[in-house]
């Protein structure tokens, strides 16, 4: 078991420039970016698609060479250089002076990893590529990121990111992103390939820590049997304890009534004003939509949280969680639980805090 974990953070930072033409400059720099990471993103997808079908393309000459490896390796290869580098190669010739090198060469590492994962699913058909977009967030690696210290003076962390000055906005912020940043000022933490994005007129830094997993008391011998339901969203037993965690009322009511709100204001939005157009006229059902997001992803962290609190109390080593794969069926079969309950995403946060303190997650 690896003994250090992935953390990413979402944190909106600010160009941090004494001038508003100043700051409208850096950003529009920002924009392009990104803009060339998503168009170079898909022409790197196009280019594997195309180098692990080339076998398929039986009407070509009888005397091409298929064999996808460098030619000075092997007699037979076709490539001038590694299959890894000819997406650099081809994305430099096109970008480079228009975008950082240092961006197209973590792009490369991370889509060459995704698509080698993919491959089997590519060839038979199962899967397609994936279609990036134009807010997607572009990488850099943690030598682009320089000078990070906290600044008293203004009351934040301040960097500079390929040259940019950017600062970081908080707010009133109770999780653990400032203790995270405090130990990366202090070099207690390292950092990795991190991401920024630019979307709906903000900056968001998207930072991958490295973190040494919680040693927590635990004993392996000690197992905490779980159980998810529609009744309750956990129920948890650790020898003689048990505890019940949420309720239908506190999460299910509440989801739907939600819903209804969200039904009634699609039905009136027929009649509301549309000045700026569609946006404008589901103004209140895109207020709905994201307030029931934010509800269920409040209570399954809530839910997630308490469960693996238990398990620590208890010094348990071991989650079982009893007959997933029969819930997720049934799930999957019955609409009405399938759209309100939130099977999936509750195991992934389960799963997570899990790990993140040392805890052996056993589906059953």
């Amino acid at each position: 078991m690896k003994k250090t974990m992935k953390l990413t953070r979402k944190i909106q930072v600010v160009v941090d420039l004494p001038t508003a033409e100043e700051r409208q400059a850096a950003i529009g720099k920002l924009y392009h970016w990104q803009t060339c990471c998503y168009r170079t993103a898909n022409l790197m997808v196009s280019h594997l698609y195309a180098q692990e079908m080339m076998e398929d393309f039986f009407y070509l000459s009888e005397g091409t060479r298929v064999k996808l490896w460098d030619e000075r390796k092997d007699p037979a290869g076709i490539f001038t250089t590694s299959r890894m580098n000819t997406i650099y190669q081809v994305a430099s010739r096109r970008f480079k002076g228009e975008m950082p090198t240092n961006i197209i060469s973590c792009l490369k590492g991370s889509l060459y990893s995704e698509f080698t994962k993919s491959r089997a699913a590519y060839r038979l058909g199962e899967r397609s590529l994936p279609n990036f977009r134009k807010d997607m967030p572009f990488p850099f690696s943690r030598e682009e990121l320089r000078q990070f210290a906290y600044v008293s003076a203004q009351k934040a962390f301040c960097f500079r990111l390929f040259g940019i000055p950017l600062k970081t906005y908080l707010g009133r912020d109770f999780s653990d992103k400032r203790g995270l940043l405090q130990q990366l000022a202090q070099g207690e933490l390292p950092l990795c390939t991190s991401k920024l994005q630019l979307k709906n007129k903000k900056i968001y830094w998207l930072p991958v820590f490295e973190l040494e997993k919680t040693s927590a008391p635990l004993q392996p011998g000690v197992v905490a049997e779980a159980s998810l339901s529609l009744a309750y969203p956990l129920v948890v037993k650790v020898g003689k304890h048990r505890l019940t965690i949420g309720t239908k009322e506190e999460f299910l009511y509440r989801r739907l009534a939600i819903q209804a709100a969200r039904k009634r204001a699609q039905q009136g939005a027929t009649y509301a004003k549309s000045g700026k157009g569609r946006r404008r006229k589901l103004k209140a059902v895109a207020k709905f939509k994201e307030t029931e997001r934010n509800y269920v992803r409040s209570r399954l962290h809530l839910y997630s949280r308490r469960l693996i609190d238990f398990c620590l109390k208890h010094q348990a080593g071991t989650l079982l969680l009893l007959e997933q794969a029969d819930k997720i069926g049934i799930a999957q079969q019955e609409e009405f639980v399938l759209r309100n309950w939130s099977y999936d995403e509750l195991l992934t946060l389960i799963q997570y805090k899990a790990a993140k303190v040392g805890i052996e997650v056993v589906l059953g």
